[in-house]
């Protein structure tokens, strides 16, 4: 059962929605900003991803910069077999952010791979387990605008 966030909950949302120290210890760190243990910010940051109340608390890494690529993709699931094609598509390492739409594309997801290359390979998979085409929107040019949630 998912139970209501806190103000310690919410201080850590809303702090740590970016500038996560990066340090030899940073849940240490994290937690001394906040005022609490650095085992009760961990407890906490597992309860709340447990409890989908996150889907993630991690770093996010440049790909690209990184060597590796990424893409947008789509896709046209019809609803009947809509959550089947989810389970399959998100069983690959590879798909990250995958999202319901209410358009004709209805299936949104960025995929992220090692190389550039294996970009064509891994979305020929996709659509060979799945048996529906993938659309795949490379990125042209890239914007970065900062957007945080106060909960």
């Amino acid at each position: 059962m998912s139970r209501e966030l806190d103000s310690i909950d919410r201080a850590i949302l809303n702090r740590y929605q970016g500038d996560f120290p990066i340090c030899e210890r940073p849940y240490q760190a994290a937690a001394e900003i906040i005022g609490i243990p650095e085992s009760e910010l961990i407890r906490r940051l597992e309860r709340m991803l447990e409890q989908k109340q996150l889907s993630r608390f991690g770093p996010m890494y440049h790909a690209e910069r990184l060597g590796g690529g990424l893409s947008l993709c789509a896709m046209r699931i019809p609803e009947e077999q809509y959550d089947q094609v989810t389970e399959q598509i998100n069983a690959f390492p590879e798909v990250a952010h995958n999202y319901a739409r209410d358009h004709a594309f209805n299936m949104w997801f960025v995929l992220a791979t090692e190389t550039p290359e294996r970009i064509g390979s891994v979305l020929d998979e996709i659509e060979r387990h799945t048996g529906f085409r993938v659309y795949n929107m490379p990125k042209l040019q890239e914007f970065f605008i900062g957007l945080k949630f106060e909960v």
